[in-house]
């Protein structure tokens, strides 16, 4: 089966954050960006509200504003539409449902949760899962878009210690998603290839995607061991996650990854 790898398009701040330049100013980057990693050769595109830190929570209590899930749709059905690639989205800190609204309007393949299930202490606070509303909610909708959930989300500790075979066959046989994210610690920081091993063993072939540090130099350690990966640092220029997208850093991760057994 033929791996996908999915280009983060890291959006500007949106008309609620305080850093927001206008929407033209985060259509304009965001077209860049997915041009380059177009270009570059990724299999689809993950449209990510990056740029609106501090975060929400984006749970009941402290959900992200109206103007998000708006943004995350308009931008992300552009790029579709533009680009005829498959679309994630992930709205950030946790708002699963926003995000699932956003999917659906947008015709979107994918969204990326990062606590779906359990509870996580982050740095915007305790965030709790959300599964069963996400799914109702998609089912509310009429929608068919699957959740990435992550599993040990980065940024972020589990409110109490988790065996990770116990866990990650718990989110993979009882959440609802559709596969699993494994990343490193922190924002473009590697998984760690014992812990992958480990997942791997305890999930059997349900799906794992890599969602953070994908490089050249560990691709041929980490990709025969995935199901799909989403890069955002390595490929922006310098490998420094604000940058914008370097197409020649595109192209040597897929060079690496096709050397891996793409």
């Amino acid at each position: 089966m033929l791996k996908s790898l999915f280009g983060v398009v890291h959006l500007r701040p949106l008309p609620s954050a305080p850093r927001h330049r206008g929407m033209a100013d985060v259509m304009r980057h965001a077209l860049a960006d997915a041009a380059a990693l177009v270009k570059g050769g990724v299999d689809g595109l993950m449209v990510e509200n990056f740029g609106d830190v501090p975060f929400h929570k984006g749970t009941v209590d402290d959900p992200v504003t109206p103007d998000v899930p708006a943004a995350l749709a308009v931008v992300s059905n552009t790029l579709r539409e533009r680009f005829d690639l498959p679309i994630a989205i992930n709205c950030l800190r946790n708002d699963g449902i926003a995000a699932m609204a956003a999917a659906v309007v947008a015709a979107a393949r994918y969204v990326r949760i990062n606590v779906f299930s359990g509870a996580y202490l982050t740095d915007q606070g305790v965030i709790e899962g959300s599964a069963a509303r996400v799914l109702a909610f998609r089912k509310q909708l009429g929608g068919d878009v699957q959740v990435l959930a992550d599993f040990l989300v980065k940024h972020a500790v589990p409110l109490q210690p988790i065996d990770v075979a116990t866990g990650a066959k718990d989110l993979a046989e009882r959440s609802g998603a559709s596969g699993i994210v494994l990343s490193g610690a922190r924002t473009g920081a590697p998984v760690d290839v014992a812990f992958l091993a480990k997942v791997r063993a305890a999930v059997g072939r349900f799906p794992i995607w890599l969602g953070s540090g994908l490089t050249p130099d560990n691709a041929a350690a980490l990709w025969p061991r995935c199901d799909g990966a989403i890069v955002g640092t390595f490929v922006k220029r310098g490998g420094r996650v604000t940058a914008p997208v370097d197409v020649v850093r595109v192209r040597a991760l897929v060079a690496a990854l096709r050397r891996a057994g793409r």
